[in-house]
């Protein structure tokens, strides 16, 4: 039996905000759980493969920390790769603010850190993005690889060190019955 395309009840979805990852410091949102039993990573000082992070990281609407909060990332990345800045990530996008306000996205992918640019796969999603699928592009607003570099997120002058990725996701969302049509951009 064959099963009804749901394509006439999805909606194109385009999100953008910034996660602020913070490696150490006041107001830490990624912290190492597991040390890896692997080697020491050649190109990420202090950090070895297998190295497991858990994450908190705020979402804002800008790039500042002091913008306008709209989420929550949590979940887990591994230093995935014994050569290169790779982490293997698993993330929950918790929505706070706005029309999509308790829905959820859920990322996975492959996270080459060296790259200006990434692209991770959105499996799913809770609420208004039920059953999403699609993908999200992660850009570096600062240079992660110095981040890393200085381990557990201190430079060698003992300053603090953030990240923060612009992250902007577009993919196909479940419609429910009475469904809005919000803020971003929607295709029939």
């Amino acid at each position: 039996m064959a099963v009804p395309s749901s394509a006439a009840r999805c909606r194109l979805v385009h999100l953008h905000f910034y996660m602020h990852d913070i490696i150490g410091g006041p107001g830490q949102t990624a912290v190492r759980v597991v040390r890896g039993q692997g080697p020491p990573h050649p190109s990420m000082p202090g950090s070895y493969f297998g190295d497991t992070a858990v994450i908190d990281d705020l979402l804002t609407e800008g790039p500042s920390l002091t913008s306008k909060a709209v989420g929550r990332a949590q979940g887990t990345y591994v230093l995935a790769a014994m050569d290169a800045p790779v982490l293997a990530v698993s993330v929950t996008v918790v929505i706070t603010e706005g029309p999509y306000n308790g829905s959820t996205l859920v990322i996975a992918g492959r996270d080459d850190i060296s790259q200006e640019v990434r692209e991770l796969a959105v499996v799913g999603g809770t609420g208004q993005l039920r059953r999403a699928t699609g993908h999200v592009v992660w850009r570096s607003a600062e240079d992660v690889s110095a981040v890393y570099g200085a381990g557990a997120g201190r430079a060698r002058d003992g300053t603090e060190r953030r990240c923060c990725w612009s992250s902007s996701w577009m993919g196909l969302a479940g419609r429910r019955r009475g469904h809005q049509e919000h803020v971003g951009r929607f295709v029939r």
